[in-house]
């Protein structure tokens, strides 16, 4: 499934996707980037409530297919403007950690 069918599918709302067609394979949650830069898979989707630059940078080290900030987290315009630059996927919902897992996990 790509970012672009995922965000169809459940209705994510997406802060940026400068690669829509970019495909999912697995998922990872966490919120402690050191512990996310060792044990997320590229192509995977990373849920998270962290909203910081470093997130952007983990992200991209890690090689996901995006970034999903849970539970209403946002990013400001200018770390918006730095995923879109880097390359990076980033959706947002309002449902809880939890609830975003439950959802995408029997459609990826």
């Amino acid at each position: 499934m790509t970012v672009k069918e995922l965000v169809n599918a459940t209705g994510f709302n997406a802060l940026c996707l400068p690669d829509p067609e970019r495909e999912i394979e697995g998922a990872y949650v966490g919120d402690l980037l050191s512990w996310v830069m060792g044990r997320a898979n590229a192509d995977n989707i990373w849920i998270t409530i962290m909203s910081n630059l470093n997130v952007i940078a983990v992200a991209s080290l890690s090689d996901v297919a995006c970034v999903l900030l849970s539970e209403n987290v946002t990013l400001d315009d200018e770390l918006i403007k730095t995923a879109n630059e880097k390359g990076i996927n980033v959706l947002t919902t309002s449902l809880a950690t939890y609830e975003a897992a439950v959802k995408i996990s029997g459609i990826i």
